[in-house]
């Protein structure tokens, strides 16, 4: 049995011995890390992993990266738990030493034990285990062996080369990024190009992925769109007859042509003209009005396109003073709320300048350069459409194609004005655009002897290339349609 002073002295030589070989630990410790950090300060940063094909080179050589996070340094500390393993994958880059270091219970104070940082991939398992319940043991790899040595070369082998630039093209090719990479094209995403037996084939119009405004990805669903939805906003067709008792269809082109002079003394944009029209008409489908009162279902109505079209709006009092001052300020707001409250606050509607921009570009086909005289020509035969009544019975995108189709018989006679690209995009034959073509070929006659000359003065201008002087509409025979059709 050992006596009192011989217990002292081995416990003090005990706690000498831990403390020695601590103060050497830490000693180690710091030398490893000088090397590492020494290391990495020679190196460039190494590639992040992203092929998910990993080496065994691959890994030692992420492993000592100084760009990738390191795993956070995790403090052991003894408690209440018999031991404590700290585990590390095989695949780590530090070398295990021969033996584990083991630290013996006691009383005395233990130094908190420091892991080396270690890599994202890395994990630590920390679990109590079934050894003795004196010591505490730590995996082969938490050794302080001064054998870890940094790769003085890094490179990355063929597979994680070819991983890298297979994923570097699919995502160059999807977010058009790369000059160099051009992606599919197709046609409206829905046919691909079709090379018919007269040699006319279809041009695709949206290949044009710079400017925003073209909407070129998206251009397809959104006419798409318009399509299915020009149905449910459009007005009665039959409104003047069932609904209306006191006003008639001479009163209403009278008030649209006043509108149009309102537009070009605001220098308003023909969406707002057309978006006014479709809303006088929708709410006349189903409210009684009276003939004093239709100027202001007009101004209210234009007010609201306005402000859903415009960037600067006019105010309220404008519209107003246009009228002079007929009508009270309240008495405008009260009509504007009575249309929005009728139309459900649904104000988008599809109206025939927004087919006809699609249109034109179809016409244009391959050309660039936008023929103006085409443009105009279209716009002026459609905003003809606007005055007359009976044209409700025809759908916005009908109109749209058949102004295309009168505007380039009008301006090349000797040319076919249908083609397979206007087909395509317009979604119309030559025969189905027989009856509205006609009837708009009327209205161009016509116009010259008109009492309500504020759509052909507009295109008199020299902005709009004087397109309501300079072309007379030839006639258009019948059997014209059954010959270009397909």
């Amino acid at each position: 049995m050992m006596t009192t002073q011989n217990r002292r002295s081995s416990v003090s030589s005990a706690v000498a011995k831990r403390q020695a070989m601590a103060a050497n630990s830490s000693g180690l410790e710091n030398n490893q890390t000088g090397k590492l950090n020494a290391g990495a300060a020679k190196k460039r940063p190494a590639l992040s992993n992203i092929s998910n094909h990993t080496t065994v080179s691959a890994r030692n050589s992420i492993s000592h990266s100084s760009k990738l996070a390191p795993c956070t340094s995790k403090i052991v500390s003894i408690k209440n738990i018999s031991s404590v393993t700290a585990v590390l994958p095989a695949s780590s880059s530090v070398r295990p030493s021969s033996k584990p270091v083991s630290i013996q219970r006691s009383d005395a104070v233990v130094p908190k034990i420091t892991a080396i940082p270690l890599p994202a991939t890395c994990s630590m398992d920390i679990s109590p285990s079934h050894s003795d319940g004196s010591l505490v043991s730590m995996d082969e790899s938490m050794s302080t062996s001064d054998t870890v040595r940094s790769p003085e070369v890094e490179y990355i082998d063929d597979l994680e080369s070819a991983a890298v630039d297979s994923i570097e093209k699919k995502a160059c090719s999807t977010l058009y990024i790369s000059e160099h990479i051009k992606a599919a094209a197709d046609i409206c995403k829905r046919d691909v190009l079709v090379d018919l037996e007269s040699g006319d084939k279809i041009v695709n119009i949206d290949n044009n992925l710079v400017d925003p405004q073209l909407c070129a990805t998206m251009a397809c669903d959104i006419y798409t769109h318009l399509r299915a939805s020009e149905a449910k906003k459009r007005p009665s067709t039959d409104f003047m007859a069932k609904v209306q008792k006191d006003i008639n269809p001479s009163m209403r082109a009278i008030l649209i042509d006043w509108l149009v002079e309102v537009a070009e003394e605001y220098r308003l944009v023909p969406d707002t003209l057309h978006l006014t029209i479709n809303y006088i008409d929708r709410y006349l489908s189903g409210n009684l009005m009276d003939r004093q009162r239709l100027q202001l279902l007009g101004v209210a109505c234009m007010m609201i396109a306005s402000k859903y079209e415009e960037i600067c709006a006019p105010q309220v009092e404008e519209f107003c003073y246009i009228t002079d001052n007929t009508y009270f300020k309240e008495e405008v707001l009260q009509m504007e709320s009575a249309v929005l409250n009728y139309l459900k606050f649904e104000m988008t509607a599809p109206t025939a300048k927004c087919f006809l921009r699609r249109f034109v570009r179809a016409a244009q086909g391959l050309n660039e350069v936008l023929s103006l005289q085409l443009e105009h020509l279209a716009s002026y035969i459609a905003e003809l459409s606007l005055l007359e009544y009976n044209m409700l019975c025809y759908a916005p995108s009908l109109i749209a194609a058949s102004a295309i189709f009168l505007a380039k018989y009008i301006l090349l006679p000797s040319v076919k004005p249908w083609n397979s690209t206007l087909r395509h995009y317009t979604l119309y034959q030559p025969s189905d655009l027989r009856d509205c073509v006609m009837a708009l070929h009327s209205l161009c006659c016509n116009n010259n002897n008109s009492s309500l000359p504020a759509v052909r003065e507009k295109y008199s201008q020299h902005k709009y290339k004087f397109v309501a002087k300079k072309y007379c509409p030839p006639t258009v025979p019948v059997e014209f349609f059954q010959n270009i059709s397909s």
